[in-house]
């Protein structure tokens, strides 16, 4: 087998990783995120055509019957659509723009649902989709800790948190919209990209154990080199139907889709050099993972 030399570029990555981590963090400072209908409160309408409805036309009466900020997408077939409204409206308000559509369409137009969303409800839901994050990577941390030793939780969590700031700067940049579904995917990339950080640190921890006269420099590089082979596949392949569920699966999953492509991108990436840089750089030895000897043991081995 072939030993690729990773950590020989471990500081060029560490440069790369900040400047991503510090363009991510500006945007978020300056822009923030595109917060959708879940955190920002607004109404949800949704309507059924006889007949396949076109969207840009939809979204072209909605202004111009002075509905501003109408966010209109397929909901499920081409005759379901689901428009949100960054205001609350009543349901007056509701059957008056159900007759403006069904007046430009030309076709008979059902009204499925309205619902209006509070800004307090909005606030709650943003403050709870933080908290789980935040307790996502403690309890992450906890095992891992427990699992391997406490330098490869450190590696882990910063992997994670830098996976989590890089996606949510990818989103404010592009001022994509930030609703419950892309929070999901959030908490999926965090899933995925500790999964793949947990069998390099296996593998790690495998080598220093079998390696003993290897630097730990060396190790790490046998070890990526060795899971190489895995990585590439498991996200070639996922990446595969994340695209395909970004071209084809339609505005409702958009933004899910789209969340989970960068995170499982940079989570490759980190899971290489942002976990197994910090181990480096925090000095994990072969001491660090040595399997304790109980006392007496080596006299019981000498007893026939």
């Amino acid at each position: 087998m072939r030993v690729i030399d990773f950590m020989g570029k471990r500081r060029i990555a560490a440069v790369f990783s900040a400047l991503l981590i510090l363009t991510a963090l500006g945007s978020l400072v300056v822009k923030q995120l595109n917060w959708g209908l879940d955190f920002t409160g607004g109404t949800l309408v949704e309507v059924h055509y006889a007949d396949s409805a076109n969207l840009n036309e939809i979204r072209s009466t909605l202004a111009d019957a002075g509905y501003a900020g109408a966010i209109v997408v397929s909901f499920g077939t081409d005759k379901d659509v689901l428009i949100r409204l960054p205001d609350g409206y009543s349901d007056a308000q509701g059957t008056e723009m159900l007759q403006t559509l069904q007046a430009s369409s030309g076709v008979d137009v059902e009204l499925r649902r309205i619902e209006f969303v509070g800004p307090q409800v909005g606030d709650e839901l943003r403050e709870q989709g933080g908290l789980a994050m935040l307790l996502a990577l403690g309890l992450v941390m906890l095992y891992i800790a427990f699992r391997f030793q406490f330098k490869f939780a450190v590696g882990a969590v910063v992997a994670l948190i830098h996976d989590v700031i890089v996606t949510l700067g990818f989103f404010s940049i592009i001022g994509l919209e930030f609703d419950l579904t892309v929070l999901a995917a959030l908490l999926a990339v965090i899933g995925y990209s500790l999964n793949d950080t947990i069998v390099v640190s296996d593998r790690i921890r495998e080598n220093f154990r079998k390696l003993r006269r290897a630097e730990p420099l060396e190790v790490v590089n046998i070890s990526l080199s060795e899971t190489l082979g895995r990585t590439l596949v498991t996200s070639l392949t996922t990446l595969l139907v994340l695209l395909a569920l970004a071209l084809f699966g339609g505005e409702m999953i958009f933004g899910f889709a789209v969340a989970l492509l960068v995170g499982v991108m940079i989570g490759t990436y980190s899971s290489i050099y942002v976990a197994s840089n910090v181990l480096l750089s925090m000095g994990v030895s072969k001491e660090d993972l040595m399997i304790p000897i109980k006392e007496g043991a080596e006299q019981d081995d000498l007893m026939p």
